[in-house]
Order: C-alpha cells, then structure tokens, then sequence
C-alpha cells in the first residue's frame, strides 16, 4: 500500500489512492462532520420552504456587525486545500487562521486584499463594481465577485478560521473550506499572510511589506495595492528588496523595479496605455483611470506569486519596497522622483511556528477604499 498522504496534489499524481479523508465547511455543515450536511430545516420565511429539508436551506450565515464568526474549527492532523467565498464582503471584514491553539494568528488581512482584491470593497455585487477577473494559479476571482484560494495549508493539532466585522452593518457570506484529514509531514510549514498599510509611503521612505518573522519558512507572494498621489507620469522604478536572516543594511536579493519584479516591463506601456494582465504567476488585473470627478488619481492592484521560486530565509525575514518615480526637466534630463503614494501589501509565506506577533492593524477606516 501507498504511503502517499494526499498532499501536494497536481497532475502527475491525482491517480494515486491515499488514506486522505476530504471534508468541507459550509454554512450548510458546519462542522464539517461526515454525513452531517444539509439537515436545516426551513422555516415558512425561506424559499425552500415547500420542498423541505435537503433543498437549499441554508446556503450562507450572517455576521452581525461588530461580532466575530467561527468559519471553521478544525481538530488535525489534516490540511486545508481550497476556499471560496461570496457575499458582500469588504475591507471592513477581516480574515484570521489560527494554526494548533496558538493565540497568535498566522494570517491577519482584509479579506478583499487576500484575495487581489484591495480596490473593491464590494459595497454592492449587483450593481456599480468594476468587477475584474485574476486568473492566477493559487488565487481566482470569477463572476460576480467568487473569491477562491488553493493554498494548501497544513496543520498538525488545529485549525480555526474567523471572519471579524468591523462594519457598522450585518453581513451576508456565502463559502466553502475544503480540507483533508491526513498525516503531516515533518517538514510540512504553515501557512502565514499578513496586511501591511502605508497612507502614504513617507518621503524617501520605503513600504515594509514584511518584518518581525521569526522561524525557518520560505516566502511565497506579494499582493501590492497602490494609489498614486502626486502626477500620474510614471510612478514604478521602486526596487524591492528581501533581507534573508542576518542581512543588516544591505539585502540579499535587490529587485531592478517595481514592474520589473511583477513580470512587466518599460511602465507596462503598450501603444501609449498601460495594459492590464492577469498570469498564473503574476499580473496586475485592474487599474482604475480617472474619471474626471471623485476619482482623481490612478490606482493599481498586482501580484507576484513565488510558486517556482520561493525565498527560503533560515530564521528571519524583512522585505520593503521603494515609491519611486521618474521626471524628465525642461532640457529632457531624466532622474529619479521619490513619491509619497499610498501602498497597501498582503504578504504570503510559509514557516515554522510560533508565528511572531503582527503590528496591530489600522482602523478600517483608512485602508485604501474604492
């Protein structure tokens, strides 16, 4: 018999038998329990009320505003492998995992900029949203605003999962967290992803997108929501820069520019535009133009996911990136312009836990808003 746990699923193996058992969260099983899915049963004021139990009864929850709501709570060993999620879900939601009864959580974000979506708060799925379509491996937003990851995520004791809404209204969400019950390898880290806010990046300063991490990991993407504040002229010769372990001024890996380190290049100028892309491994799916009113500057969302080149740190991490521009003068001389625009980062890696504490995030408030 195969001694194969059910992980790390791709083509080459998805014939291989394995003593894996997959289950699935929803509001129509909470639990996610065996054979426990589907049993609500409808009261007069639900649609399904004619036909009974089985049909549709209770396809979503309700998050009262200022409550926080268990998604899932999970005793392990076993691994996370999919998400999707719908709703009217904002900024003013906020994503926690909690991994084996730490106090601390491993991932801390609003739940729009994990995924890719730091320019849309959602405020309305039917009507007014410019909706955008990120077609990358491990992250995908499809019609109308269906929000899905497939990091896998492993855990060895428990996983716990919540929505906080720090809105000043109830909440409707729709989702489903796939998972497997399995052995983990030794080797197997947590998953971690982390907000980071600069509104905005001070003059001749940098964006943190990530500091503090203590453990043995490797990092995996980088989400980056920019709002430009000053001219629009071109606004993206930032390098990022990665400092691995004991790197002190100067780091490790140094990018060569901001669009450069996202798969662009030449200010993603085709035929006078910037053009919008969404990859497997990278893209920028949206930029908003102005429109002559209410929003004045141009705002951008990218990715950049490491899948096939992971950043391995043995105990500690720190990345930044600059906000940096180019002017040319009146004589067609060219240099460099430190800009102060408004950066927000979602920062993706894998470690060893304890997971260190994350700086307490801003009221939300003054994220960045659509």
């Amino acid at each position: 018999m195969s001694d194969f746990n059910g992980l790390n699923m791709h083509l080459g193996n998805l014939s291989l038998l394995s003593k894996a058992k997959t289950r699935s969260i929803s509001a129509e099983n909470m639990d996610g329990s065996k054979g426990n899915g589907a049993k609500a049963i409808p009261d007069k004021e639900c649609p399904a009320y004619p036909l009974g139990k089985s049909w549709k009864v209770s396809p979503s929850v309700v998050i009262n505003s200022g409550t926080t709501y268990t998604l899932a709570n999970i005793d392990g060993p076993g691994a996370i492998q999919s998400m999707w999620m719908a709703g009217l879900l904002d900024k003013g939601l906020i994503l926690r995992i909690y991994w084996d009864h730490q106090e601390q959580p491993s991932v801390e974000c609003p739940l729009s900029d994990f995924f890719l979506c730091g320019w849309n708060t959602n405020k309305s799925h039917y009507h007014g949203n410019a909706f955008y379509q990120v077609n990358s491996l491990p992250v995908v937003v499809n019609p109308n605003q269906g929000l899905n990851c497939f990091f896998e995520m492993p855990f060895r004791k428990h996983c716990r999962m919540t929505l906080e809404n720090r809105t000043s209204v109830d909440k409707v969400c729709y989702y489903q967290v796939n998972y497997t019950l399995t052995d983990i390898p030794d080797n197997a880290a947590y998953f971690h992803a982390q907000y980071r806010l600069s509104r905005p990046v001070k003059y001749k300063d940098v964006h943190t997108i990530l500091d503090g991490v203590s453990g043995k990991g490797h990092y995996i993407g980088t989400a980056l929501y920019v709002g430009l504040n000053r001219s629009s002229r071109w606004w993206g010769e930032g390098e990022i820069k990665f400092y691995l372990d004991d790197d002190e001024e100067y780091p490790t890996i140094c990018g060569t520019g901001l669009e450069d380190y996202f798969g662009g290049a030449y200010n993603w100028d085709v035929q006078g535009k910037y053009a919008p892309y969404s990859t497997p491994f990278m893209g920028m799916p949206q930029i908003i133009y102005p429109d002559g009113t209410y929003e004045i500057q141009q705002r951008y969302s990218l990715y950049r996911w490491h899948i096939m080149d992971p950043i391995r740190f043995e105990e500690e991490l720190k990345v930044t990136i600059q906000d940096l521009g180019w002017v040319t003068d009146d004589n067609g001389k060219s240099t460099f312009l430190p800009r102060e625009d408004d950066f927000a980062s979602i920062a993706y890696w894998y470690q060893t836990l304890p997971t260190a504490p994350f700086p307490e995030l801003p009221p939300h408030e003054v994220f960045l808003d659509d």
